[in-house]
């Protein structure tokens, strides 16, 4: 059956109106803005860090299990690999191999631990779990999800269709696309949540051996966060290991701290929770991220993206079909 122009070009528009309107609003558009009552998260001090390493490893080996962050059917482990090189795996950033990642900053001669001048700080670096994310709420299809019981920010793989809405959206550029793969997934941190059934908790928190990183529901590691400020540098202090309830201590000389909890309130506030003695900008965190609730205005200038593609098809389609006509009427 032959379609005059006309009837194409009207064809063409409602398949672009049904496309503008099935992608215009987000799954997960609304999402309550206080924190829930039982949300975990962690709670990571510099300060205690000493870069070895083992929540790296940790979360891979963990993650490459069925429901883990980094699991594709077929692969042992999601090493990054240096040509000619199989077994080699030193990543530097986050990546769509690497969801968790330890880095250290340097200035001048780097002797002295957790400063900025002639010294060093690790930092570690994942998703940071927002309690009102905003690649939630730009993700059209729900691919992007919060738990409402744990907070737990995460992703369902068969929902995803590739659009990367969340990787503009992140404030804090955490998403990763696997660009290397036929058919990408995006990875980043889930908190290690597909363990909770059986009753363990992020690997990176169970095998830290100093304490830098404990898990825990979020009122309590904001507690803890809080006290550790009180503290005056050179105090004795037990810090918790592994859980922030945790009997095990790791008794320890106080460092001196800035005086900001990061996460409390970036973003709206994250359940990921941060302590350092350096400036959070010199560890690469930006500074500028509002305190307001992001998911609006991120919408905001997204949901334009949608109507832009659906006008592309439309021109397009409209200007193949007029040309086509236009030659076979020059052959005729």
């Amino acid at each position: 059956m032959s379609m005059n122009r006309r009837d194409f070009l009207k064809t063409a528009a409602a398949g672009s109106g049904i496309l503008l309107a099935s992608t215009v609003t987000p799954a997960n558009a609304s999402m309550p803005k206080e924190l829930p009552p039982e949300a975990v998260g962690i709670l990571y001090d510099a300060t205690l860090c000493i870069g070895c390493k083992s929540c790296m490893v940790n979360c891979k080996t963990y993650n490459n299990v069925p429901g883990g962050a980094l699991y594709l059917p077929g692969r042992a482990t999601s090493y990054e690999v240096k040509p000619g090189e199989p077994y080699w795996d030193s990543a530097t950033d986050l990546s769509s191999k690497t969801v968790n990642v330890i880095k250290v900053n340097k200035s001048g001669t780097a002797v002295n631990k957790d400063n900025n001048e002639n010294g060093y700080s690790f930092i570690k670096q994942h998703c940071l779990h927002c309690i009102t994310p905003a690649c939630v709420s730009v993700c059209p299809v729900g691919a992007l999800r919060k738990n409402p019981v744990t907070g737990v920010v995460y992703y369902e793989e068969s929902r995803c269709i590739g659009c990367r809405y969340c990787m503009i959206g992140c404030p804090f550029n955490i998403p990763r696309y696997e660009y290397e793969r036929a058919i990408p997934q995006v990875r980043k941190c889930q908190l290690c949540q597909h363990r909770y059934e059986e009753g363990k908790y992020s690997a990176c928190c169970e095998f830290c051996p100093t304490g830098a990183s404990i898990f825990g529901k979020v009122v309590d590691l904001r507690k803890e966060a809080a006290k550790r400020l009180t503290l005056k540098p050179g105090d004795v202090y037990d810090f918790p290991v592994q859980t922030v309830g945790s009997k095990e201590k790791s008794r320890r000389p106080v460092s001196k701290y800035i005086n900001h909890v990061y996460g409390m309130k970036e973003a709206g506030g994250t359940q990921y929770l941060l302590l350092a003695g350096v400036p959070f900008d010199w560890l690469g965190f930006n500074k500028n991220i509002s305190e307001a609730y992001l998911p609006d205005l991120t919408w905001a200038y997204i949901a334009k993206i949608p109507a832009v593609i659906a006008g592309v098809i439309l021109v397009g389609t409209a200007t193949w079909a007029i040309t086509k006509n236009r030659n076979k009427d020059k052959e005729e």
